[in-house]
């Protein structure tokens, strides 16, 4: 019985270790060598929609417009839609305010969702390219001309830019952001150049228009997309070049509950198009979704069975496991030091990072039962606002 409980619990420690540290190992050690791209890019300036997604966005959609109208693309190839989720704080009459200069608003009445507004304006797109875009996401000028170059190979799909945080520097939550989205961004780098990025990037990513395919209300639109494009047999690439601009969500508890939210999306999403984790069908592309997404989203149950299962071998005398279950307590005491703190965005780094760590766990946990009672958000709010908690 001992042996048993020891195989299960080192798997479950190993499983969260693998996720964080081998696979990106892995994919380091299978890129070695190869180009920093790895399909064909061309300089074609194809038609392109540039669909905005919003919910009472008043306080940043004109800077928004006028980013979009300023990006350097052929005024004549680009055409710019704002999607309206029944906003009702002045949202609407701001993009009508632009309609002189080609921008179109669809407005979606019902509070129904970003990918139901999503299906409606695909309704409409006719140009080649479709990038999708948040309201908050500020465009490099030439960051239109950047996603499309790579469409030039007729195998891509899709194309995710660089979202980068201007406010890393801003408090304890927004440099835990950042830092964590750092290691995302070099992990897509790598799944790119091996086979495909796993997942869009809700701010900044582009398909072929044709390959658009109306998504279910409850679907998260820039996971299940994407991996609907990979089952169709495309690959999906990252462009570090393509960038834009956007903030965190400022404190620890929206970026949390931001967290839950996606994952409580995603996996029923992955499960909706699961064909993409059969490597007799998508290849090394399986491989890659299992380990950065689904294992990924499954390490709050291993953690928790593995303290559960260091702490009974703890009490049998073994050293090691009584380590980690010393390990654990210390985790969790520097996490409750900062759950208790007043100013979470003073914390310092040994303090913060545990837990960042913890609570996006915990949370994770809570987006999974909650996706597992069939309990999925379709509606979403402005993280920058206190809505959007």
């Amino acid at each position: 019985m001992t042996a048993v409980l020891m195989a299960v619990t080192i798997l479950c420690l190993m499983v969260p270790l693998y996720v964080y540290g081998g696979y990106p190992l892995a994919l380091w050690l299978m890129t070695l060598g190869r180009p920093d791209v790895t399909h064909r890019r061309g300089d074609a300036t194809p038609s392109v929609t540039l669909i905005i997604s919003c919910y009472n966005e008043a306080a940043i959609i004109r800077d928004k417009l006028e980013n979009a109208l300023a990006l350097d693309y052929p005024r004549d190839r680009l055409t710019i839609l704002v999607v309206s989720d029944g906003s009702d704080d002045g949202t609407d009459d701001i993009v009508r305010e632009f309609a002189s200069q080609g921008v179109k608003l669809i407005r979606q009445e019902g509070r129904l969702g970003k990918t139901m507004g999503l299906n409606m304006a695909m309704e409409q797109v006719s140009t080649d390219i479709t990038v999708f875009s948040d309201a908050n996401a500020m465009y490099a000028p030439d960051a239109i001309g950047r996603l499309v170059r790579n469409f030039a190979d007729e195998q891509v799909g899709y194309v995710v830019g660089a979202a980068l945080y201007t406010d890393s520097d801003s408090g304890a939550s927004a440099r835990n952001e950042n830092l964590y989205w750092k290691y995302e961004l070099a992990i897509k780098s790598m799944e790119s150049r091996l086979h495909s990025v796993v997942g869009g990037d809700g701010a900044i990513y582009a398909i072929r228009s044709r390959l658009w395919e109306p998504l279910q209300q409850k679907d998260i639109n820039d996971f299940v997309n994407p991996l609907q494009i990979i089952a169709k047999g495309y690959r999906g690439v990252f462009d570090s070049e393509a960038r834009c601009f956007e903030e965190t969500a400022g404190d620890f508890d929206r970026e949390i509950a931001r967290k839950e939210r996606i994952v409580n999306r995603s996996i029923r999403g992955l499960m909706r198009v699961k064909e993409t984790m059969n490597p007799a069908r998508t290849g090394v592309f399986a491989w890659q979704v299992v380990s950065h997404k689904f294992l990924r989203w499954l390490i709050p149950l291993f953690l928790v069975l593995a303290a559960i299962g260091s702490a009974l071998l703890a009490t049998q005398g073994f050293v090691l496991f009584q380590l980690v279950t010393l390990g654990a307590v210390l985790l969790l005491l520097l996490a409750v030091t900062g759950h208790l703190a007043r100013d979470k965005n003073a914390l310092p780094a040994w303090v913060s990072v545990p837990y960042y760590f913890v609570m996006v766990n915990l949370y994770s946990l809570k987006g999974i039962l909650r996706a597992l009672r069939g309990d999925t958000q379709v509606a979403w709010t402005n993280v920058r606002s206190k809505e959007g908690s």
